[in-house]
């Protein structure tokens, strides 16, 4: 009797044994199971209770309050194209007596201190445009008008420089156009300058404002003489070239003072560092010249062949490294940066 009792307690603990051993190794292989499903398991003790793990309340502010990894990094601007999709071709100008300077900033929203930027992508040149002026408030006007929406629609980097000569002493273009390089670089490291008349607007946007492996020439043909070349060699109105061409040309002469041979001047410095000059098609490269009479102060310069016969002599000390100025302002209103200077008198 005794023998049958205690063989029945070590059957019935044997049992139990064998179902908790049975319920472990089930216990253990859900586990696994989940494990493998990336469901975090908690095993508290023998008796199989289990827990799936809650987040922290530190761990579900971090969660609430973070920006997603997406959000955070800046999506790349991609280079804008080689031609712009914005591009117009050939155009019909007006020239409004009605037009205000406020009518063109409203225009032009996106132009700050006479600056803009593609806002889609990145420009493939930056460039500086140099306007030389005095008392031609009207024809500036007319510019900017343009000249703004035919940069924009072209998509590049660009600031406008207009460089007003105090006093009354003699115009002298050349030197406005060397100051207007050398203040223009204190404010960015414009790759690309065009040295601009204030009185000629541009007719066809594909006619591009940027720089090329040369001196460009942007003027091939004005209606004030039948959209032809005005000679062989001019060189003058509109040009384009790079910061390290002009550098090493260096620059316009400052000594011509009045109307003419500057242009010229430039051309034959171009022509001793074995340069060419390029333009574009003739159909593209048209401007509009407003008419106006010539400045008082802006007379035909008596003396420009005498300088011009001398050009290969004195251009390397004659230029933008013997260029004296004062400045007298710099004003940045919203279409353009103005530059005011007294460059002095023409020596007797």
């Amino acid at each position: 009797m005794g023998l049958c009792s205690l063989l029945c307690k070590f059957t019935r603990r044997a049992k139990y044994v064998i179902l908790l051993v049975l319920s472990l190794s089930l216990l253990a292989w859900i586990a696994m199971f989940l494990g493998e499903t990336g469901k975090p398991l908690l095993v508290l003790s023998a008796t199989a209770q289990t827990l799936i793990k809650e987040p922290s309340l530190r761990e579900k502010l971090a969660s609430s309050t973070s920006t997603p990894d997406h959000v955070n990094t800046p999506l790349p601007i991609v280079e804008c194209p080689q031609k712009s999709p914005l591009l117009r071709g050939a155009l019909n100008l007006s020239f409004e007596s009605s037009l205000k300077l406020t009518d063109v900033e409203s225009e032009n929203k996106g132009v700050t201190d006479g600056e803009y930027k593609p806002p889609d992508c990145t420009a493939r040149q930056s460039v500086a445009i140099l306007i030389p002026h005095r008392k031609r408030e009207r024809h500036l006007l007319y510019l900017l008008h343009h000249l703004h929406p035919f940069l924009q629609r072209q998509q590049l980097h660009y600031g406008i420089y207009v460089i007003q000569q105090a006093g009354d002493a003699t115009f002298n273009r050349a030197k406005l156009l060397n100051v207007g390089y050398l203040e223009a670089l204190k404010d960015y490291s414009w790759e690309c300058f065009i040295f601009h008349d204030v009185d000629l607007v541009p007719e066809n946007d594909h006619n591009l404002y940027v720089c090329d492996k040369q001196p460009k020439h942007l003027v091939v043909g004005r209606n004030a003489t039948g959209y032809k070349l005005r000679y062989k060699g001019y060189f003058g109105g509109v040009t384009a070239m790079t910061k390290a061409q002009f550098l090493k040309v260096n620059g316009f002469s400052n000594t011509y003072w009045g109307w003419g041979g500057e242009d010229d001047d430039l051309r034959v410095r171009v022509e001793l560092q074995k340069m060419k000059i390029v333009r574009p098609p003739a159909h593209v490269a048209r401007y509009t010249m407003v008419f106006h009479k010539r400045d008082s102060g802006n007379e035909i310069n008596k003396d420009r062949m005498r300088l011009l016969g001398r050009t290969s002599l004195v251009w390397r000390k004659d230029g933008l490294n013997s260029c004296s100025y004062k400045t007298v302002s710099v004003e940045r209103f919203p279409l353009y940066v103005n530059i005011t200077v007294d460059i002095g008198k023409p020596q007797r």
